[in-house]
């Protein structure tokens, strides 16, 4: 269900009634297969995009936070503009925001850049006062080269051990009926479709059980890669099978659609 406020004005932008009914149509498919249902409010934004803010009805998704961007936020937003915006079209950017209406690029980098300009500017670093000329130092006799060699491994400092990534499959987790269930089935359709998957903002403890659980399932390789936030479960099929003509998205720039 949403709730979808209308402009203040009479006159409607450019497709904006359109476009609205089919983000509104399109987010709450997606969020409803996600299982995060959410309420939608539309907003004509400074710059002439369409803003949309997800009220989510329980639970936002992991990793996501009211008023805060987040990878799940950034792929729902690259997701609608690629799938809104095809080659021949009126082309009118939408951003998505958690609990809020994001601000837009254009609007930021003015505040920023006057945020910038009213700071004082840095005073003129001072000339350094001339050194002193050292006083000569006596020759000292040089020790022999085997000696010298254990004085100066001795000296040098112990190389700080590499933190090595944790390994998921060492963890002791107590299984999970339902997750299990559901890792199986995306491991064997990667594996018979040829398919590349991953699971992204997923916990280290839920990221073990997906390992544990996809043990034995033929054809597939399950495996954990990055580090911190974006650490995720990628699943590599031993056949991959090339995507079809016809599934490729249109050549855009990505780095518009995923900032607002």
């Amino acid at each position: 269900m949403s709730d979808v406020q209308a402009p203040p004005s009479t006159s409607t932008p450019a497709g904006g009634a359109d476009m609205r009914s089919r983000v509104e149509r399109l987010l709450t498919d997606i969020l409803g297969m996600m299982g995060f249902p959410a309420r939608l409010d539309f907003k004509d934004a400074s710059d002439g995009s369409l803003s949309v803010a997800l009220h989510f009805q329980g639970e936002p998704p992991p990793g996501v936070e009211p008023g805060k961007r987040s990878q799940v936020v950034d792929s729902l937003q690259f997701l609608l503009n690629k799938m809104l915006h095809r080659p021949g079209t009126e082309r009118r950017f939408l951003l998505v925001g958690a609990g809020v209406h994001p601000e837009p690029r254009s609007e930021r980098l003015k505040r920023e850049q006057a945020t910038a300009a009213a700071q004082p500017a840095a005073p003129a670093p001072q000339p350094a006062p001339p050194a002193a000329a050292p006083a000569p130092r006596q020759q000292q006799p040089k020790p022999a080269r085997g000696a010298q060699a254990a004085a100066q491994h001795a000296k040098a400092p112990a190389a700080p051990a590499r933190a090595s990534e944790s390994d998921e499959r060492s963890l002791e987790v107590a299984e999970d009926a339902s997750l299990r269930e559901v890792a199986r089935k995306l491991a064997e359709k990667s594996a018979s479709l040829g398919r590349f998957y991953a699971l992204v903002t997923v916990k280290q403890d839920d990221r073990a059980r997906v390992l544990k659980a996809v043990e034995g399932v033929p054809g597939v390789k399950v495996s954990c890669e990055g580090e911190g936030r974006n650490r995720r479960v990628v699943f590599t099929p031993e056949k991959p099978a090339p995507l079809p003509k016809r599934s490729m998205l249109p050549e855009d720039d990505d780095e518009d659609d995923l900032e607002g």
